[in-house]
């Protein structure tokens, strides 16, 4: 009778045990809310509102957002373009930035008079080849400026102050025997020289631009222009001294112009900070590449964007992202620039 009574007395507390472990929950852990995973905040750095890389900026940046949705919100932002897209990245004050890959190479190595209060600037990082770079000069139809040489003395709008316009007009001009001090530079983002072209406050204007370039169309509605050409013996020898130049035929038609102009190309590329994480930067450079037919319905220079231009003129090291990338897809990378 003593044993039976233990052993009722032990179930009863086996019973009571399993009931309040079923109440606290120790054998089944509460339903736990999951975290939503971060969606990374990208700044990407473009230009001056006139220009090609602010509304191409946008529409890469929107891309992104469509199809990297949940894992990453890219805002475009309008900037000075090259030179301070690449400081600012320097700094840590955005995560990616479209620049001319001449000035790119400048910074890297600290060259060159824009990056005198910099130094070298090395964590930075190459994505990839965005489009054609070209210089474009254009005067008054029925102005006596037929070469950059007729400039002396003259008002002509160089691009925004931190611009790769600006770093470029400025060492190309010299080429042909004219200091800063030899004209009046004018320092306008490309929406605002347009305007003051058309109303004839300045007598030339250049820009580094996609072609067409909405900025120059916009002063073919008011006035009739010229392109200033850049070829010859002038070109060979601009190419000796800067070997990231190429000759660019602006076709017969695009400006009004009756017969091919000829002038100088270099090439647009999309930057990023060194530490941003593999995957992003991987997840950024498949979207941009694979994903390039939406971003040219928004803006024409899209229609450059290509996997096999991707490295294209690229002279600084790529992010590991990017190199993954690539590797999958095949493409031939140089040891030069391989990340560092």
């Amino acid at each position: 009778m003593r044993k039976k009574s233990i052993a009722m007395l032990v179930l009863v507390i086996f019973a009571i045990s399993i009931a309040l472990t079923g109440c606290s929950g120790g054998s089944k852990s509460q339903p736990q809310k999951e975290e939503k995973p971060k969606v990374a905040q990208l700044f990407l750095l473009t230009g001056s509102t006139g220009g090609t890389y602010y509304p191409l900026g946008g529409a890469m940046a929107n891309t992104w957002n469509k199809h990297l949705a949940g894992k990453v919100q890219v805002t475009s932002q309008p900037s000075g373009a090259s030179v301070e897209n690449l400081k600012r990245i320097g700094k840590g004050e955005a995560q990616l930035g479209m620049a001319m890959n001449n000035i790119a190479d400048q910074a890297w190595k600290g060259e060159g008079d824009a990056f005198k209060d910099t130094g070298a600037i090395k964590n930075f990082r190459t994505i990839g080849v965005i489009y054609p770079e070209v210089y474009q000069g254009i005067a008054a139809a029925d102005s006596k400026i037929e070469s950059i040489a007729d400039l002396k003395g003259k008002k002509v709008a160089i691009g925004p102050t931190g611009s790769g316009t600006a770093v470029i007009s400025k060492d190309i001009f010299a080429e042909y025997g004219l200091k800063l001090e030899d004209f009046k530079p004018e320092y306008a983002g490309f929406g605002d020289a347009a305007g003051k072209f058309k109303d004839g406050h300045i007598d030339a204007n250049f820009g580094v631009l996609s072609v067409p370039a909405a900025a120059i169309q916009d002063v073919m509605t008011v006035r009739k222009i010229k392109i200033i050409e850049i070829k010859g013996d002038m070109f060979e020898k601009l190419k000796a001294k800067y070997p990231f130049f190429s000759q660019y035929v602006i076709p017969a038609g695009t400006y009004g112009n009756e017969k091919d102009a000829y002038t100088i190309n270099m090439q647009a590329a999309l930057y990023c900070k060194a530490d941003l994480p593999e995957d992003l930067v991987y997840d950024l450079t498949k979207v941009f590449y694979e994903q390039s037919a939406e971003i040219a319905a928004a803006h024409a220079a899209g229609k450059y964007i290509k996997l096999e231009k991707a490295l294209d003129g690229i002279t600084t090291p790529l992010h590991p992202g990017a190199v993954k990338y690539y590797k999958e897809k095949g493409i031939k990378i140089p040891d030069n620039i391989m990340p560092k």
